[in-house]
């Protein structure tokens, strides 16, 4: 971890290890493919022994009141930001255009701001964030992650539809 000036801006790089983030990616259950760009790790993740889809559900939905009140993660459905962390969450897309139910794409942000905190006003170091990502992989498969508004990132779970007129 390194503190970076950029302009009147001090931001924190992370050097997250590659080989790390996909082996905590395999302990948790998913194919991990991750690829790595200037500005954070992109994760493309399969669950391939899976017939339910990923626990990514819509937190809106009054069937799911009590999966709300029990998860760990949010994910605003807006920008695909899982709240107080520096992951985001997109949907992987099947041939004819629609979420595929056991995968999902992670992108985790290398350089963030120097006031930035996870859960627990804890700072930002490389064990931290690779114990976030577990427990968010986890989640995924196990606990459950809502989806707060928005239509960028699709729950994978429940219904999917908007609710309407069905006539």
């Amino acid at each position: 971890m390194q503190v970076l000036q950029a302009g009147p801006h001090q931001l924190i790089s992370l050097d997250l290890d590659t080989e790390l983030v996909a082996k905590v990616a395999r302990q948790s259950g998913f194919v991990c493919n991750v690829t790595e760009n200037k500005r954070g790790l992109v994760l493309d993740l399969t669950v391939e022994e899976r017939e339910a889809p990923l626990l990514l559900f819509d937190a809106a939905e009054p069937a799911n009141v009590g999966w709300f009140s029990r998860c760990q993660f949010y994910v605003d459905g807006s920008t695909g930001n899982v709240l107080q962390t520096p992951i985001s969450v997109a949907n992987q897309r099947d041939r004819s255009g629609r979420p595929h139910p056991q995968s999902i794409r992670l992108q985790i942000a290398k350089e963030l701001p120097t006031g930035f905190y996870l859960p627990g006003r804890q700072p930002v170091s490389e064990q931290l964030l690779y114990s976030v990502l577990a427990n968010l992989l986890s989640a995924l498969v196990d606990g459950g992650v809502a989806v707060c508004g928005g239509s960028i990132v699709q729950p994978l779970t429940r219904r999917t539809e908007k609710p309407g007129s069905k006539n």
